[in-house]
């Protein structure tokens, strides 16, 4: 299988961990959290291997340097695609979906409160835009918005049966994303497990962690709505290392404590406890498995020949953008005193 890999997918494997090796190290972030402007930001990254990404603008803000580095990761994950063959180009299809997936719960969500298209499509992911998006717009009926969304775009596969267009309206948009998040994770498992070797241990491993994540943080922020048991578990994935009682109960529970004890059983515990921090208390769940998560696609590329080093990279990627994105947002708005709450990432 080595022997295979490195004919097929050798050349990729490489340019991606030399990828990974140009990102954002501990040092980079000193320099980045010592910075007075979001001027003196632009010059520190321009110093890294994102190079002169900024040399042709005049204007700084943070949405600028938010879409500068977005289109970085898109050349450099298009180049990664554009030169991938079977079946690592339907693999890194699947790292694009739930980008698609987002996008369209935005475009639904802000057409619904009459947002302008074009302002919509402008903060769209870049990972996730698909030619089919801006017929969203021109949709006029019930029918029209359901087909222009999801039958006639790449997300066609993850529907459940279930799913009609009568129904589609009358949910709530977070419901819809849950729900094709659900059957999402739940098909690229199975892809990934189909593949075998390497990248089966590895995938199923960061994809089960992922489908954990999800049912704990769909259930927290449950607590205070009055979304039913019913409508919690056609959210949940079934993919993850939480066994079907811990769901069933999780779908039930009305209380915090009770979640913990849960977590507790399943092996999620330290996710609740306290994380002493300079931080001021800033850190919050999501934080802690965004924690956990850079570790597990840190640790991915300690194996060789296998397809789980693009998906950590990307997430990697992800995580480096917004740990940018936080720090200029507090330079921009003056509030320095939490520039140290971005999400550690472990490659030094």
């Amino acid at each position: 299988m080595s022997l295979l890999f490195n004919t097929e997918w050798g050349y990729l494997e490489g340019i991606t961990r030399g990828f990974k090796n140009g990102m954002l190290k501990h040092s980079d972030y000193l320099a980045l959290t010592q910075c007075e402007s979001l001027e003196d930001v632009m010059m520190n990254i321009q110093s890294t291997d994102y190079g002169n990404i900024f040399s042709n603008d005049r204007k700084f803000s943070v949405e600028l340097i938010e879409k500068r580095l977005g289109e970085k990761l898109l050349n450099e994950f298009n180049y990664i695609r554009a030169h991938s063959t079977d079946p690592l180009s339907s693999f890194l299809e699947y790292i694009r979906y739930p980008y698609m997936i987002d996008n369209v719960a935005l475009l639904i969500a802000g057409l619904n409160n009459n947002r302008p298209m074009k302002r919509l499509l402008e903060m769209c992911h870049p990972l996730g835009y698909f030619d089919q998006l801006a017929a969203i717009e021109v949709a006029i009926s019930s029918v029209e918005l359901f087909n222009a969304v999801l039958i006639d775009t790449p997300l066609a596969k993850f529907i459940p049966p279930n799913f009609h267009e009568e129904t589609f309206i009358e949910i709530d948009v977070e419901i819809v994303r849950g729900v094709l998040y659900r059957s999402y994770l739940e098909s690229f498992y199975a892809f990934c497990e189909g593949l075998g070797g390497t990248t089966s241990n590895v995938m199923c491993k960061l994809l089960g962690f992922e489908a954990d994540r999800r049912v704990i943080t769909i259930t927290v922020n449950a607590l205070p709505t009055h979304l039913t048991a019913e409508d919690r578990l056609k959210m949940y994935p079934t993919c993850g290392n939480l066994p079907d009682l811990a769901l069933r109960t999780l779908s039930e529970v009305s209380d915090y404590d009770r979640v913990r004890d849960v977590c507790n059983f399943a092996g999620y515990g330290d996710m609740f406890d306290n994380i002493e921090r300079d931080t001021d208390g800033l850190i919050g769940l999501e934080d802690r498995f965004l924690m956990v998560e850079a570790k597990n696609n840190v640790q991915s590329y300690l194996q060789q020949f296998h397809y789980g080093i693009f998906y950590s990279y990307v997430k990697l990627k992800q995580l480096e953008s917004r740990n940018i994105i936080w720090i200029c947002e507090c330079i921009s708005q003056r509030q320095t005193d939490n520039v140290n709450a971005y999400i550690p990432i472990p490659l030094d």
